[in-house]
């Protein structure tokens, strides 16, 4: 019986609020994933210069991955080191490829089990790559059920192989947003 691929996936989240959420997935996911994420305490030099993060992230981490999973709590769409990762995933460059996009909102978050969830309150640029009739990115409800969450991760790895490219177009966060989401995105 062939067995089922470990997909190399990156987990970007609000590292404050939601570090439970991501320790308890890597947990159930167990070994079926790779966990290529940047850890709090990895990058350690709080003096580096903002472009220095951005390719450290990119470079080692990202690089290796193969889906990205958000973790979308009530404030990620806020962090701009989100907002870089989910661009750094959606880059295809010499030195990266392309990675997969889901996002998972989580059981502390305004929109846990609503239809239709506020886009306002998820990170734009995912938002941005979940609309149309086919989108590049898909987002879930949170759940223990590891079989699902793997085919989720399938999907969206082949998705990133057959999409055309997705949006990458909105200007980089200089710092964290904290705008009132529901009066519209600031960039």
């Amino acid at each position: 019986m062939p067995q089922t691929p470990r997909y190399q996936v990156f987990i970007s989240y609000y590292h404050d609020a939601d570090q439970q959420y991501k320790d308890q997935l890597v947990t159930l996911m167990g070994d079926r994933i790779v966990d290529c994420s940047v850890d709090t305490g990895d990058i350690v030099d709080a003096n580096l210069p903002l472009d220095e993060i951005r390719r450290i992230i990119r470079d080692d981490y990202i690089a290796d991955a193969t889906v990205t999973i958000v973790l979308i709590g009530p404030r990620t769409w806020q962090r701009k080191h989100v907002d870089w990762e989910i661009h750094a995933s959606l880059r295809k460059t010499e030195h990266n490829s392309r990675c997969g996009l889901i996002g998972i909102v989580l059981p502390d978050h305004t929109n846990f089990r609503r239809r239709p969830y506020n886009p306002r309150l998820i990170p734009q640029r995912l938002a941005l790559n979940c609309q149309g009739n086919n989108p590049y990115a898909r987002t879930y409800y949170w759940t223990l059920q590891p079989q699902e969450i793997q085919s989720w991760i399938r999907r969206a790895f082949n998705r990133s192989q057959r999409q055309p490219n997705p949006n990458t177009s909105l200007t980089l966060f200089g710092d964290n947003h904290n705008t009132d989401p529901l009066r519209g995105w600031q960039n």
